[in-house]
Parts: C-alpha cells; structure tokens; sequence
C-alpha cells in the first residue's frame, strides 16, 4: 500500500525532534530517534517518509533507508493496531512458540507478516525478544510484553485486543 500523503510531522512532533536534536551531537547521531518518532507519527516508516527523515536531518536518502532495512523494529509497510511478534528463537521454539504462532495464525486466519482485513491485527516473528527464561513469549506492538504463553492465553489476548475501541 503506497503511502498516500506526503509526511509532515505535527506540530507536537517537530517540537520533539528539535528537542531532540539538541541532545545530540550531529544531526546522524539523531537518526534512530527521529525514525521512533516518524513510526509513530505515521504508523510505518515508508519510503517517502524516509525521504522526509531524511531531508529532516541534511542525510543522504540512501543513509537513512540503509537504516531502517537494517533493523527489523521499522515497518516498512502499513501494520495493523496490534502488532503480534512472537519470539521464534530456539528457547522459544522448545517451548512451544511455533504452537502459538499457529494458533495466532488460525485466529486471525492470517500468515507472518499478514495484516487482517479489518486492518486490527498484524502477526511477525521476532529473532530474540531476551525472555528465554519465560518463554513462549511476543512483543505486543514494541511496548508490552506476555511471557509463559499457551493457546489458551494468547486466544485469550486475542479476544480482549478485539473488543478494545481504543
């Protein structure tokens, strides 16, 4: 889906990115959190959203996308309201992870890195999410965590996430 509008930040975010840049000492070393504030302004980091960031910063495009395809933490695409990523490490894996990706997947009746028609729910895979010692475990949209997970507590996740307005 190609982004629709030219990206300008708000007035809110551009008073937190200039505050921001003075917490840096060049304008590169900015550049992981200007792109955390471009994700959540526009809700993904597009390529005419890099092209923004980019002319934001004085960096050369190819800089800036070099960046966001190195780390898997920038959506390069629209993603749903609730981002589901489920650690598929090894200790993970052992303890049931695959399990619960496909429970997920039947749920939602969607694959990795699928979005629901309903634009709710986007399911990923992480590498390493740092919880081997609970795992199964996801990452709820880069800022919530749920550890010891089974079929029954991610149905349940699922359910509650789907009545939310919010």
């Amino acid at each position: 889906m190609p982004e629709t509008r030219k990206p300008k930040f708000s007035e809110q975010a551009l008073r937190e990115f200039e505050e921001l840049l003075t917490h840096y000492p060049t304008r590169q070393a900015a550049l992981l959190p200007t792109l955390w504030i471009a994700q959540r302004e526009f809700g993904w980091v597009g390529e005419e959203t890099q092209a923004y960031v980019a002319d934001l910063l004085g960096l050369p495009y190819s800089h800036v996308k070099a960046v966001v395809t190195f780390y898997p933490m920038f959506h390069r695409k629209p993603v749903g309201k609730y981002l589901l990523d489920v650690c598929t490490n090894l200790s993970c894996r052992l303890r049931g992870a695959d399990r619960i990706v496909n429970c997920i997947r039947r749920r939602l009746g969607i694959e990795i890195d699928e979005t629901t028609k309903d634009g709710k729910f986007t399911l990923g895979v992480a590498e390493c999410l740092a919880s081997c010692g609970t795992a199964p475990m996801l990452q709820l949209n880069q800022d919530r965590f749920y550890e010891n997970l089974t079929e029954e507590s991610i149905l349940k996740l699922i359910d509650e996430l789907s009545k939310r307005d919010d």
